[in-house]
Order: structure tokens, then C-alpha cells, then sequence
């Protein structure tokens, strides 16, 4: 997304004067994103179901790009457009946040986290097929054995990360598919690169998704008529908090600073939604997590270092969708 801008900025380790904004702002972001497992997993708690919980979430973000078009004035979308954002309310928006969120109710916001994190790993294995100036090269694909021996830790491992209860290995196969769909629309998103722009497109796969998430809330959990005043707040934190704040903020950095640099924010994920789990919600930090955390950790950096080395190599947004 950031193709159009790279040539045109810095990057962050050169730019002295304004580098603490900026790393304020990445991790500003991070957290955002990171915390949006543990806002669920608390949403849970207060009975908020899981249809709901995606709808009113998109819903509200899409009213918030919205009002960010409308100051900026920006043009009305062409029919090209309007068709990329289908496409990605589809495979960016509605699989992973759907299966993401009922991931969240069968294992803990670390463990989900962790799945999160192989995002950029499933866009480079994609852009290998669809991008022919982005080959799958053998440092990546040592990245993507050395995570996913880390996804089978954690299978093996039967942990959860919840002190009772739970399902792993339906959060991993639930986590593995909404992975497989941001990784396509990731890779989708740099094919098109410059004729779209980012934040209309934001606005139209929300705007798009919320349409059908709407019917899908009423039809298989009506609408929602007994959710607590701490329900409504956490939905609204998810909304603004957890993801159009956190969209907002990478956009604009995109905007200052070099795509490598801004990726930075999906190390720091991860890590956000574990440490918070164990400090506000009382989760575990169990064996299987560190072993698989580690091998995961592993793999981005030796995917990092990669992207650092080529150019070209797609940068995805940082879809941190828990």
C-alpha cells in the first residue's frame, strides 16, 4: 500500500528529528491493534455474542472513514475501485475478523495473537504466485518453516493459553484460514498498488462488509437488545481503539517514514495482546506459547531481514485482525 510513497520518504533511522514521533506513533499503533484480542475476549465475558461483537465493530469503523472521506473530500470511487473493495471486504475484512473473533472465544488473546503474526509470511508466499517480481526466495521460505514449526509447537503442545477450557486446535485451524485470506488480499492489495487509495478503499471494505455482517448478526443472533452499558463500550473500543485509530495512524506513517519501517508495528502485536491477556484478563503463559511464540518470532525476523535486503518485497498492511 505503500508502493507510491517509498521512494519518497525516509527511512526511520534517518529521520533524526522527528524519530521519536514516529516511534511513538508506531507503537501508539501496535497497541491498537494489540489490544483488540484482549478488548474481545473481555467482550466475551460480558455476553456479547460474536456476530454482534464483528458487526457493530465494522459498523462503527466504517461510520469513521467515512467522516475522514468527507474532510478530505475525497473524490467518489471508481467502478475499478469499488470492485478492489469488495474483494477485500471479503478476503481482508469479513473471513478474519469473523473467524479471528470465534478463535478468541476458544483460546487466548496471546494464542490468537501469535497466529496473527504469520500474516506478512502468508502475503509473501502469495505475492510468489501473483507478483512476478517477487519470487518465494529461499531465506523466506526458510522463514515460513521455521513459523510454522512454531504453529505445530503449539498444536502439539495442546495449550491455550486460558487457565480452564478451550479449544486450540480450532482457534489454530480457525486462525490458519483467516491468515491463508489477509496473506491473498495482502499480496492482491501490492498488485494494484497506485490505483486506488488506501483509506477509500478502507472505507469501502468496511462500508461493504458491514452491509452483510449486519444481516448475518440479525439472522443468526437478532438484534442486540440485552448487551451491558461495559458491552456496548468494549464494542465501541473495538471499534475506534482497535481499528480505525490504529488504520488511521499506519496510513499516515506510510505517509512520513518507509513501509519496511511502519511494519515494524506487527512485531509489537503480538506481544501487546500476550502481555495483556496475563495482566487484565488472568491468562496463562504456558509452555507450548513460549516454545511456539519463539519459533514464530524467529520466522518474522528472518522474513524481516529479507524484506530489508529487497526493495520491492510486499509490505502488507499490518491486518492484525485478533
Amino acid at each position: 500500500m505503500a508502493e507510491g510513497v517509498r521512494s519518497s520518504v525516509l527511512p526511520l533511522r534517518y529521520a533524526s528529528g522527528m524519530r521519536g514521533t514516529y516511534w511513538i506513533l508506531i507503537v501508539v499503533a501496535a497497541l491498537g491493534w494489540g489490544s483488540g484480542g484482549v478488548t474481545t475476549r473481555a467482550a466475551f465475558a460480558e455476553g456479547v455474542e460474536p456476530w454482534t461483537m464483528v458487526a457493530v465493530r465494522v459498523l462503527i469503523a466504517a461510520l469513521a472513514v467515512a467522516l475522514v472521506l468527507v474532510a478530505r473530500r475525497s473524490p467518489l470511487p471508481t467502478r475499478e475501485v469499488v470492485r478492489f473493495g469488495l474483494i477485500q471486504a471479503v478476503f481482508n475484512l469479513t473471513v478474519p475478523y469473523v473467524l479471528f473473533t470465534f478463535a478468541l472465544d476458544e483460546a487466548s488473546a496471546g494464542f490468537v495473537g501469535l497466529l496473527a503474526a504469520l500474516i506478512p509470511l502468508a502475503t509473501s508466499a502469495f505475492a510468489n504466485f501473483m507478483l512476478p517480481d517477487e519470487p518465494l526466495t529461499p531465506q523466506r521460505l526458510l522463514a515460513l518453516f521455521v513459523a510454522f514449526t512454531g504453529i505445530a509447537a503449539l498444536l502439539l503442545s495442546g495449550d491455550s493459553g486460558l487457565a480452564e477450557g478451550g479449544r486450540p486446535i480450532v482457534a489454530i485451524g480457525l486462525g490458519l484460514v483467516s491468515v491463508i485470506s489477509v496473506g491473498f488480499s495482502g499480496a492482491f492489495a501490492k498488485k494494484h498498488a497506485g490505483s486506488y487509495d488506501p483509506i477509500m478503499l478502507t472505507g469501502l471494505q468496511f462500508g461493504i462488509a458491514s452491509v452483510w455482517l449486519l444481516a448475518a448478526m440479525v439472522a443468526f443472533e437478532g438484534v442486540p437488545s440485552e448487551v451491558s452499558a461495559a458491552g456496548w463500550w468494549l464494542m465501541l473500543s473495538l471499534a475506534v481503539a482497535a481499528t480505525f485509530m490504529p488504520f488511521l495512524l499506519y496510513f499516515w506513517l506510510l505517509q512520513h517514514i518507509s513501509a519496511t519501517d511502519a511494519s515494524l508495528v506487527a512485531y509489537l502485536v503480538p506481544f501487546v495482546g500476550l502481555i495483556g491477556g496475563i495482566v487484565l484478563l488472568g491468562e496463562q503463559l504456558q509452555f507450548g506459547i513460549v516454545v511456539g511464540g519463539a519459533l514464530v518470532a524467529a520466522g518474522m525476523f528472518l522474513s524481516d531481514r529479507e524484506s530489508r535486503r529487497s526493495p520491492s518485497a510486499v509490505i502488507s498492511q499490518p491486518a492484525i485482525l485478533d
